[in-house]
């Protein structure tokens, strides 16, 4: 069976107007220099079976065009401070790849069904320090549908994911966002009012 990649996602989600400005990343720790922003289109597909199984436990897959991790992705249930994903290639054409059927058995084995359709016009942001990428601010405009329902959605939020030279300890990550929620703040932003982009786009 391929092997995934694996990523544990310790991040931030902000709301912000679409005319809201970009913060401003001066007090951040351990941040020396932000790069210019790159323009990524994505275009996921997200999946679940006929009665939510994957939501119950947690869990959301998805298959992505665009942007440098395209492919199919199986977020796992939240862990403390973080959410284990798992990558696999893209491959040829659009079916559900064995291997990530085989990772989804645990979760279940039933017939899975498009859920929703997320594209997303991303602006990413590097915010380095001495040992490397910190963390990565990204701006987010997204359209979204819900698929099963007919529901067209659209929004802008921000999202900070640490990169790892970033604080691993309570202490340093709380002092990092800390510094991240003030400088979302002082330019207009707040707290993100939903855990997901999945979850806004089915109207919760």
């Amino acid at each position: 069976m391929t092997e995934p990649s694996r990523t544990v996602e310790v991040e931030r989600k902000y709301d912000v107007d679409v005319e809201t400005p970009l913060p401003t990343w001066g007090d951040i720790p351990g941040v020396d220099t932000v790069s210019s922003g790159e323009a990524r289109a994505l275009d996921a597909q997200y999946f679940d079976t006929a009665d939510g199984a994957l939501a119950r436990a947690g869990v959301a897959l998805r298959r992505r065009t665009g942007g440098p991790d395209a492919g199919w992705h199986v977020k796992g249930p939240r862990q403390g401070d973080g959410r284990l994903e798992l990558g696999w290639p893209l491959g040829d054409g659009n079916d559900l790849p064995a291997a990530v059927a085989a990772t989804l058995a645990e979760w279940t084995t039933a017939p899975l069904t498009p859920l929703a359709r997320i594209e997303n016009d991303r602006t990413a942001y590097l915010l380095t320090g001495p040992d490397g990428v910190v963390a990565e601010f990204v701006d987010d405009r997204v359209r979204a549908t819900d698929l099963r329902q007919g529901v067209q959605r659209e929004w802008r939020e921000g999202e900070m994911e640490l990169g790892p030279p970033a604080p691993t300890d309570d202490t340093g990550r709380s002092a990092f966002f800390a510094a991240v929620d003030r400088a979302v703040e002082a330019a207009g932003g707040r707290e993100s009012a939903s855990g997901s982009k999945l979850a806004r786009a089915l109207g919760f």
